[in-house]
């Protein structure tokens, strides 16, 4: 008998010793992001009704048939009048790109945020250990971060990573390539850059698949700064608390679903198909089967359980039970509302998303950060508040995350001129009211023109 409570004692003890460890292991492995700033182009180069139809006109092979087409996404896009477009693509040459053009629009865009980002937080480039860079289309010997670390003279151990082709998903990745590395190198900081090449790869030729990418994707760029320093958790505006990563690669519709091709004449542009919205759709669903546990309290997950179970159906669970802010990719309006309606949001919850692509387009792998900038400038975020930020990229893949709010938030950031105005009352397109009386006479005398 003694033996056998000895025993006994000592099973308690191990296991005892075994949760000790598995919680000290994770209160180590802490990913703090101290702040992050957006890139804002200049005035000259807002992308508003008559400048598009500036450039949509330029290009010599369209048809009234295309026209109509462009008319209709940009009307139903949700795009507002004042994106930002390429420099290339306004000053005329976007059928002949260069690589220092390539290199021109990635420096401005890199290096004002890199430069605001160092500026509001007092770390200088010397001290940071992790640096990740992604940008799906354009990737130059030497590499991007090689650049970087170059312009700002960074040290010469520094853990250099640059991510390339991964899409409008991107950032998401290398924020969880972040919080790995954060768990072998102690006390680190870590800078994640997120932009993409828009003017180099804007599409000149007719294929509609083809020409969607021109209507909704412009200019953007965010640079975010990271540590797991336990002395700066006051300084932290938000922690990671969890991230879950599909790739739906493996099949062939989901893969080619969004990809960077030639077409029938050698015109290189980015294809989104109609497959698009059923890879998004089976690739969200796989990830919230691994997210929801991390997320929902054990009540709400045994109250969905056992509803889907009497009521033999597949239902939603409802996150608004473990998550109060959704930062959702503005791909554009097809995707939130689809993530919307999937997941039962409200049009408030909603707003943020709409907003930013209305304000700023489809900014690619940087869109998730104008949404979350809309959110603080509208003092939404309050300490303790969760955000599921979901982003859906080519390959194709779902990468989500939960954030924890860590003290309110209140800067009003990139949407500073604007945020008064927002939401508007109508979101309307006036391309349609302006251009839509447009006929193939027309289009013959402005290209004679």
């Amino acid at each position: 008998m003694d033996l056998f409570m000895g025993i006994c004692l000592l099973s308690l003890f191990y296991a005892f010793f075994g949760i000790c460890k598995l919680v000290l292991q994770r209160r180590d492995q802490c990913c703090y992001m101290l702040a992050y700033e957006c890139y804002k182009a200049p005035e000259e180069r807002k992308l508003n009704t008559e400048s598009s139809a500036k450039i949509v006109f330029r290009n010599k092979n369209l048809g009234l048939e295309e026209y109509r087409f462009l008319l209709k996404t940009i009307v139903s896009s949700g795009l507002g009048e004042e994106t930002y477009g390429p420099p290339i693509v306004f000053a005329g040459r976007e059928r002949e790109p260069t690589l220092a053009d390539a290199h021109l629009e990635m420096n401005e865009f890199i290096y004002d945020t890199l430069d605001n980002l160092f500026a509001k937080t007092g770390v200088s480039p010397s001290e940071i250990d992790i640096l990740a860079v992604n940008v799906s289309m354009f990737s130059p010997v030497p590499s991007l971060t090689a650049c970087i670390i170059n312009r700002y003279k960074m040290r010469e151990d520094i853990k250099a990573f640059n991510l390339s082709g991964m899409g409008c998903s991107a950032s998401l990745v290398a924020v969880d390539l972040v919080q790995h590395l954060f768990k072998s190198y102690k006390d680190s900081y870590a800078v994640v850059v997120s932009t993409e090449s828009m003017g180099p790869h804007w599409y000149c030729g007719k294929e509609k698949s083809m020409l969607l990418s021109n209507c909704l994707f412009r200019s953007g760029s965010c640079s975010m700064l990271f540590t797991n320093k336990k002395a700066l958790k006051h300084r932290a505006i938000m922690r990671l608390k969890s991230a879950v990563r599909v790739d739906t690669g493996s099949s062939d519709e989901a893969y080619g679903c969004c990809m960077q091709v030639e077409d029938e004449h050698g015109n290189l542009g980015f294809r989104l198909t109609k497959s698009l919205t059923k890879a998004a759709a089976q690739a969200f669903s796989m990830n919230l089967r691994v997210l929801v546990p991390k997320v929902l309290p054990l009540r709400e997950l045994l109250r969905y359980f056992f509803a889907a179970k009497l009521q033999h159906k597949t239902k939603s669970p409802n996150l608004k039970a473990g998550v109060d802010h959704f930062c959702i990719h503005p791909g554009g309006r097809a995707v939130i509302d689809g993530v919307g309606k999937g997941l039962g949001l409200s049009d408030n919850d909603l707003e943020p998303a709409r907003m930013a692509l209305h304000r700023f387009g489809n900014t690619s792998a940087a869109g998730n950060w104008y949404v979350l900038g809309y959110m603080e400038a509208k003092k939404r975020l309050k300490k303790g508040d969760k955000i599921l930020m979901i982003s859906l990229g080519a390959g194709f893949m779902c990468n989500n995350c939960v954030w924890e709010v860590m003290k309110d938030l209140d800067d009003v950031n990139v949407w500073k001129d604007c945020i008064d105005r927002y939401p508007p009352q109508c979101l309307l397109n006036p391309f349609k009211e302006k251009y839509s009386w447009i006929n193939d006479e027309y289009l013959s005398f402005v290209r004679l023109h």
